[in-house]
């Protein structure tokens, strides 16, 4: 009955003109900006964070979680038809996608893609229908040590699980933590690490740092690269059919990559990049032709769309349910959570039930609008590919411009986004992971308060956080992380230097 009543409560919260209207607005712009090489999610809700500043909450994340999960939809379509993967992500479906249009079923490809990319969505929805609350409950018995713990945990596994060095993702958590403490001290209230400038008392802005770090960092990533229009096809709906064996081999790879991506989007720090490339190396592995993959394979589709699909939507459960963020989307949108006045804690799906149920019917909708609309319009997101990047990342970085100092009407915010832009595209540049840096400045304040608080309770003594057995279990699992993947990364460079 509390499924049934929860869901009741969602139906009346979610269906309503506002809503739907901004449910709509958020997966088709979500759709547009994924469909762009180099933006991506990330970047897409930090470029639309500032337009709903004026909103109310509900529609508010609505429209933002719409975009998150609609960009996942749309970064297929420039993989599989021009292979330009617009995230990392999507870089899994070009392996197979793009081999498929070079074979002229670039049509099949991206019915399959938004047939799976449906199921795994879907898939995720009901594991955070069914466990959210749960787990919530559970939560409730966490003290400051507890949270302390398991958000060390999710800054860790974010660090070392990221692609590349885990020694690097480790440097961008420990500088995202140290940006977190400019400004002022939430215990003393004394200003520290202003160095000065009135601007910094009140610490960086969030959406300014994002912006930067993924919007203009990736455009000037882009920007030097030009692009090959002349492999775009014409795509009609009676070409996009896919056979009946396209069909038999790829459901129960979509299954597999949707139980995949759920199980990694709960996990904090994980996020559906990791999910899509294990859901692809795992599908290899089974199959009984692997020689097949990599030359246009569906399963080598399939299986990693419903995988990253299903990974953005799990990742709601951890952010929900305990205030931390499955990946830095879901740390941008529990920093639009806070900006709206609304703080993810246990007591989250009883004292905002409304807004809970209302998230997860809105995500039903979602999916459903993307299903529909998906598969009309990729015509037209095929015709936007070829519109020249000298005119494209000029209109991006004004509207990233604009939206930043719309925000609190200050120059200082247009520099913020300025810098950050530098400083993300010159971590690309030698391979710093920038997403647990932007993990780090968001969970670094709530890190900083459960410790203090923590030491409080305890009158001090360090032992508090081993003392209490599911405290010392989460530290000893962030230990065992970090010795799991960093040592082994300090071998290889040892054995590199005497090489």
């Amino acid at each position: 009955m509390d499924l049934l009543s929860g869901l009741a409560l969602g139906i009346e919260t979610a269906i309503t003109g506002e809503a739907l209207l901004f449910c709509l607005i958020g997966v088709s712009v979500g759709m547009f900006i994924g469909v762009l090489p180099g933006i991506g999610p990330l970047a897409a809700v930090a470029m639309t964070l500032p337009i709903t500043y004026h909103l109310e909450p509900m529609s508010a994340l609505i429209m933002l979680a719409g975009i998150f999960y609609g960009a996942q939809y749309g970064g297929s379509t420039a993989s599989i038809l021009l292979n330009l993967p617009g995230t990392s992500t999507t870089a899994v479906t070009a392996l197979d996608g793009y081999p498929m249009t070079q074979q002229g079923r670039a049509g099949p490809a991206l019915f399959i893609t938004t047939l799976t990319s449906f199921f795994g969505g879907c898939f995720a929805i009901v594991l955070l229908m069914s466990f959210a609350p749960a787990l919530g409950k559970m939560a409730l018995k966490f003290s400051s040590a507890e949270y302390f713990s398991i958000m060390l945990l999710g800054l860790v596994a974010a660090a070392t699980m990221a692609l590349g060095s885990p020694l690097k993702g480790l440097v961008s958590v420990v500088a995202g933590l140290l940006l977190s403490m400019v400004g002022m001290d939430p215990t003393s209230g004394e200003i520290r690490y202003s160095f000065g400038i009135l601007n910094l008392q009140d610490g960086l802005n969030l959406v300014a740092m994002a912006m930067g770090l993924f919007g203009v960092a990736e455009i000037l990533k882009n920007a030097g690269k030009g692009r090959d229009t002349s492999t775009v096809q014409k795509v009609r709906m009676r070409d996009l059919m896919p056979t009946r064996t396209d069909m038999s081999q790829c459901w129960r790879p979509a299954i597999r990559g949707a139980g995949i991506g759920s199980f990694v989007g709960i996990l904090p720090g994980a996020g559906p990049t990791l999910a899509a490339f294990l859901a692809y190396a795992i599908e290899k592995r089974v199959s009984r032709t692997p020689e097949r993959f990599g030359r246009g394979a569906v399963e080598g589709i399939s299986a990693p769309e419903a995988a990253n699909n299903a990974s953005t939507q799990a990742a709601f459960i951890p952010t929900l349910a305990l205030g931390i963020p499955g990946d830095a989307g879901m740390a941008v949108l529990l920093g639009a959570m806070m900006i709206h006045g609304i703080t993810p804690r246990p007591e989250f799906f009883t004292t905002n039930a409304d807004l809970f149920w209302g998230l997860v019917i809105s995500f039903w909708v979602g999916n459903f609008l993307l299903l529909l609309l998906n598969i009309p319009l990729i015509g037209l997101w095929v015709r936007i590919l070829t519109v020249p990047q000298r005119l494209l990342f000029p209109v991006i970085v004004f509207f990233i411009c604009v939206g930043v100092y719309s925000v609190n009407n200050n120059p200082f915010d247009v520099l913020t986004v300025i810098v950050f832009g530098l400083i993300g595209y010159v971590m690309n540049m030698y391979q710093y992971p920038t997403a647990p840096l932007l993990m780090g400045f968001i969970l670094g304040p709530m890190i900083e308060q459960h410790f203090r608080r923590a030491l409080l309770f305890s009158r001090g003594d360090i032992t508090t956080f081993i003392d209490r057995p599911i405290s010392a279990a989460f530290l000893a699992a962030t230990l065992g992380l970090v010795l799991l993947l960093v040592v082994p990364a300090m071998r290889r460079r040892r054995r590199e230097r005497r090489g």
